[in-house]
């Protein structure tokens, strides 16, 4: 039972929090709302054995997983928000009022990945089913990989019609979500 009210009032607040992205299928925000719900989903799922068998080597990688989660939401929001010079002429009312940057942040942890915030998602994704993998986590794993997925290359595509050649050129230089290889 608390099982069920944790998922349900988790999920009202992803449908407030997403309310105006919904509106707008394709957008980042769209697929981000799939995403968050596949980790609430994965939270609620395996909340049980957490800390049950600490060094086990599934649960010390979720634990470094989670810490990693922790360190690039933490540079990446703190990055955007310093340089990105987010403003309300950027005027996409599905944008969170941080996400309406108007300069596009190629520096610190960007100058290595493009979306630190997402990789910071597929990290607690993956760092919540270690705590406890079986079938079903790595079907709900696997469906928040695939929405981040698709959140990335919406978000990519909103920024290449924002920021236009200089956007293109930082995704030539830069990979999605781990350095040098994703």
């Amino acid at each position: 039972m608390p099982e069920i009210i944790a998922l349900t009032l988790g999920t009202a607040a992803n449908l407030w929090l997403s309310r105006r992205a919904l509106r707008a299928p394709g957008g980042h925000g769209f697929y981000r709302f799939f995403a968050w719900e596949a980790i609430l989903g994965l939270l609620v799922l395996n909340h049980e054995p957490w800390g049950q068998d600490p060094y086990s080597p599934h649960q010390l990688v979720s634990w470094l997983l989670m810490l990693l989660s922790i360190a690039l939401v933490y540079l990446g929001a703190s990055q955007l928000v310093r340089r990105g010079s987010a403003a309300p002429e950027r005027g996409d009312e599905t944008l969170y009022a941080f996400e309406k940057t108007t300069r596009l942040v190629t520096n610190g942890i960007y100058a290595y990945i493009r979306h630190p915030m997402y990789a910071s998602l597929l990290a607690l994704a993956w760092a919540a089913y270690l705590q406890d993998p079986n079938l079903t986590g790595t079907l709900i794993a696997a469906f928040a990989t695939l929405s981040l997925q698709l959140t990335a290359m919406a978000d990519e595509k909103e920024c290449l019609a924002y920021f236009g050649a200089e956007y293109a050129n930082y995704m030539r230089r830069t990979r999605r979500f781990i350095p040098w290889l994703l």
